[in-house]
């Protein structure tokens, strides 16, 4: 083999091993990609005071992020597979270091919605969908474990960042701590630096019925007893040049590659969870954005403010190893839908009663509920989708899921932003997030339920083995000469 490159070997995940190194460089991914556009509303305050705007204007730089982030996330997907995830992540890196750089010396508004909305959300976009997905590569009986702590990652990083970046604001200024968050994740290059590749078998055989492997499997001896009779006709002569069949063949199937890794997109199921992540999007991500200014407008200190996004990160860290852990015992693999349906219906019904907190007091409890389920139901997005579309879709349908994020963050925080600046007060903004939220979680309850009657009808259908009395006469024969030639042996 050549120098430099790098030998991929089929194996099964395994579940440990260096596979606990790819789980720490994903937490730091999401730490230096999702906790860094939270606690981007943290700055809101300063830029509004700094270039004179209102809030819809400003929230215009955080939705950028994550739309951004969101809408390239195909493209992280195809680099990803195309390339290799160490590849992406370290590009990814190199981009969202400069665009927060770029940030720290902006003059305007237009600026800022270039470097640190497109230039560092195109960055982010280019690390997290590879990150997450080698996970499930190298996890299969603790993917959901290995999924919670690694998704862990932004509500630590919140955890962390937002008081730290406050700080920073108040010794240096907004451009100095942009400055020194554009030092923090360059820390990109190292963690996708450490992302080595594996190719592993795909199991879904385990995943299907015994009849529906009985049925692939007599399928597939019997293509490989027509092969075996037409095999000598296609042997080429001794002095016959061997028609290049085989490399169109091959050409032909790399020109169809991309078009065989999306076809879940026909998948009835995937459809509908894709609808309801659109409700989620627009929901989840305006209590990011308006918990620290519903706060101050509320009478709560800007620290304790800060501090509310903190008990909200460290929470979320308990939402999501636990909700890993219990949805990888035996009692509840089954039902890894129905979890996640009731996160986002909780998260729903605490954005309802959010405009009811008017004290920091109050508002401790709505942080730590939204934090929790928060947690547990963005731990169970990789494995839910794993367990829908496979393995082997799973970059892909991550790049599509997140792409489906992307509209929905663009035009929710200006959107809310809008009902703040013509109302007057928070309440309509939360009002819309916990009804998108609920709707999210209705649709994703009707998929569930199409689920479970789906296969209920399959196991009631499910053929009974043949008596022997049932089966073919050919076959008594064969077993009886069978049971004549043991008994001469014996």
């Amino acid at each position: 083999m050549a120098a430099g490159k790098q030998q991929r070997v089929r194996v099964l995940p395994p579940d440990g091993g260096w596979g606990w190194v790819i789980v720490g460089c994903c937490f730091m991914v999401l730490v230096c990609t999702r906790a860094v556009t939270r606690c981007i509303s943290i700055f809101f305050v300063e830029f509004q005071a700094h270039f004179g705007a209102d809030y819809s204007s400003t929230a215009w730089i955080h939705s950028l992020v994550d739309s951004t982030t969101m809408l390239c996330a195909p493209v992280g997907s195809l680099v990803g597979n195309r390339l290799s995830c160490r590849v992406a992540v370290m590009l990814g890196g190199v981009l969202a270091s400069c665009g927060l750089l770029i940030s720290s010396f902006s003059s305007s508004l237009q600026l800022l919605y270039f470097s640190m909305g497109i230039l560092t959300g195109l960055g982010f976009a280019l690390c997290y969908t590879p990150a997450i997905t080698l996970v499930s590569c190298y996890f299969r009986r603790r993917k959901a474990l290995a999924y919670g702590i690694a998704m862990s990652g932004s509500g630590i990083g919140t955890f962390v960042l937002a008081p730290t970046v406050q700080l920073l604001i108040d010794l240096y200024s907004w451009r100095g701590a942009l400055l020194v968050l554009s030092a923090f994740v360059a820390n990109l290059c190292v963690c996708g630096a450490l992302l080595r590749p594996i190719t592993v078998q795909e199991e879904e055989m385990e995943d299907r019925g015994a009849e529906t492997c009985d049925a692939e499997l007599s399928i597939k001896l019997t293509k490989d007893s027509e092969d075996r009779t037409k095999e000598p006709s296609l042997l080429p002569l001794p002095n016959e040049t061997p028609v290049p069949q085989l490399k169109q063949t091959c050409c032909l199937s790399s020109c169809f590659l991309s078009v065989k890794e999306y076809h879940f997109l026909l998948q009835p199921d995937f459809l509908g969870l894709a609808v309801s992540f659109i409700f989620l999007a627009s929901g989840c991500s305006l209590p990011f954005v308006y918990l620290v200014p519903y706060a101050l407008s509320t009478g709560v200190s800007l620290q304790n403010s800060a501090f509310l996004m903190s008990i909200l990160g460290v929470i979320n860290i308990v939402g999501n190893i636990t909700f890993g852990w219990l949805t990888d015992q035996r009692c509840l693999k089954t039902h890894r839908l129905t979890c996640y349906t009731f996160s986002v219906a909780m998260e729903g019904l605490c954005c309802l009663f959010t405009p009811l907190l008017t004290s920091f007091p109050l508002l401790v409890p709505f942080a730590v509920l939204y934090g929790y389920f928060d947690g547990a139901y963005v731990a169970l997005i990789p494995v839910v989708m794993s367990d829908v579309v496979g393995v082997g879709c799973l970059s892909s349908a991550l790049g599509v899921v997140f792409f489906l994020h992307a509209i929905p963050y663009l035009v929710s925080p200006p959107i809310g932003g809008w009902l703040v600046d013509v109302t007057g007060n928070y309440t309509a903004s939360f009002f819309l997030s916990g009804t998108a939220l609920l709707a999210s979680a209705l649709i994703v309850s009707i998929v569930t339920g199409i689920r479970l009657c789906r296969r209920r009808l399959r196991s009631r259908h499910k053929p009974l083995p043949l008596r022997l009395s049932d089966r073919p006469d050919c076959l008594h024969k064969e077993m009886h000469s069978q049971g004549v030639a043991s008994e001469s042996q014996s």
